[in-house]
């Protein structure tokens, strides 16, 4: 497992250099060797794949000034400082510094692997983690679905990631149509049981006897869903319709699972609708054991200009599924766009793109009259707050240019020609709404 990851040895004695690294290589690491911190500065930048062990007294730079160099570059590089006898308190200041731990002259060598084991392993961490942000931001594997660059969305992606790497059993809630049943998927992705069993299951409109020869057997020749999902994520729908006794039994199983957890529970609630919490109606043991972890998703009126984006992929969509054009959306109806409650989420704004790609197919109807149907059949209460102009007009803006870049494939001089913009103001507007010619090549 180390063997992947290297260790930078820095000594300006030849000897010491030589004697850790055939050490350390007997003991499984790859190791590369340096003279000087000028010269293993040259090659330790950020997200080095690897640990660094480092002698403290050096000419030139010493390893103190080398430390403080690392640091700046990659706060999170593990760092081993070697010190000669009596230098302890030049070894706590490295510490103090950021150094992950030291090593006094004349040390162990067991000791030394034992540091470097550690250190690997927590850089593997923050490296795989490091990688897994780049997913979530470059919108890559699952995480490409869960669209948006809204506060909220931004704050989902990052919970994601946290409460997948924990790997412990999570409640998620929030709105019909909001993605949870996504979220879960997202969740068993990044999450350290990816490549093992996803098995999903609703517990609504079941009775109790078959609820539980589904979840825990009733003697027959069905394998039941825990043993089903065992070694990997369960994803139980609706948790709130599961009875009193089945819940109680479910905890046991929980319980019994230990920790880290052998098979991970994802509880999936759609209560929050109804003007209840799932803590009204899940039994208390079972609700806190599952909202340590909790992730409530955020309802489609909250995402501001993200409806935009959402509403031009799924017209887009929708247009190349019926071979017709994309409906153009104007300012007004943009704004009508923000301004709806949106009871059904996402769920609603995939069908009124639908309906809107069929209604221009058929060159007749308005995007207005979609959405006005759909608020006389919206729940009373459910309103949007109105925004500022100024945010109006930024989102549409936004939308405006996202959409010719994208049917222009990321051509700036078409994109300028159709808009009557300036190559400079075109950047500026780009660089101000995070859009970027890279993701519209080769669409």
């Amino acid at each position: 497992m180390a063997a992947s990851m290297k260790i930078a040895i820095i000594d300006d004695e030849q000897d010491m250099r030589q004697s850790i690294s055939q050490w350390l290589a007997l003991s499984g690491f790859e190791t590369e060797t340096f003279g000087s911190a000028e010269d293993a500065l040259k090659v330790l930048g950020q997200d080095y794949p690897g640990v660094v062990v480092s002698d403290i007294k050096m000419p030139g730079m010493d390893g103190m000034q080398f430390l403080k160099r690392l640091m700046s570059v990659d706060s999170a590089l593990p760092v081993i400082m070697i010190t000669g006898h009596g230098d302890v308190p030049m070894a706590v200041e490295a510490m103090r510094v950021g150094a992950f731990d030291f090593l006094e002259k004349p040390f162990n060598p067991e000791r030394m692997t034992e540091l470097a084991k550690r250190a690997v392993g927590k850089r593997r961490l923050t490296l795989d983690n490091r990688a897994l942000r780049r997913e979530l931001s470059d919108g890559t594997g699952i995480m490409k679905k869960l669209i948006g660059s809204s506060p909220v969305m931004e704050r989902l992606r990052e919970d994601i990631l946290d409460l997948g790497q924990a790997d412990g059993h999570v409640l998620i809630d929030g709105e019909t149509g909001t993605g949870k049943t996504l979220v879960a998927h997202a969740l068993h992705a990044v999450g350290a049981k990816a490549g093992r069993k996803f098995v999903l299951f609703s517990c609504a409109g079941q009775d109790e006897e078959t609820l539980s020869a589904h979840l825990f057997g009733a003697g027959g020749e069905d394998i039941p869903l825990l043993e089903q999902a065992r070694g990997g994520t369960l994803v139980l729908e609706d948790i709130d319709a599961l009875p009193s006794g089945l819940q109680a039994r479910l905890l046991t199983w929980m319980n019994e699972q230990g920790t880290p957890a052998e098979t991970r529970l994802i509880a999936i609630s759609n209560l929050s609708e109804q003007g209840k919490t799932c803590e009204d109606v899940l039994r208390p043991d079972l609700y806190y054991r599952l909202a340590a972890m909790k992730i409530t998703l955020p309802p489609l009126r909250q995402r501001g200009e993200d409806i935009l984006t959402l509403f031009a992929r799924f017209s887009e969509q929708a247009a190349e599924e019926y071979g017709c054009d994309a409906p153009e959306v104007n300012a007004q109806e943009a704004a009508q766009l923000l301004q709806a409650p949106w009871p059904g989420n996402i769920r609603q704004l995939i069908n009124v793109a639908e309906r809107a790609v069929m209604q221009n197919r058929r060159g007749s109807g308005k995007i207005s009259s979609l959405l006005m149907a759909d608020e006389n059949d919206a729940e009373p209460g459910m309103t949007t707050e109105g925004k500022p102009l100024k945010e109006y007009v930024e989102a549409f803006e936004r939308m405006l240019i996202d959409n010719t870049m994208r049917r222009h494939r990321g051509s700036i001089v078409a994109v300028m020609d159709e808009l009557c913009l300036p190559r400079r103001t075109l950047n500026e507007k780009m660089a101000k709404y995070g859009l970027t010619r890279s993701d519209y090549l080769g669409g």
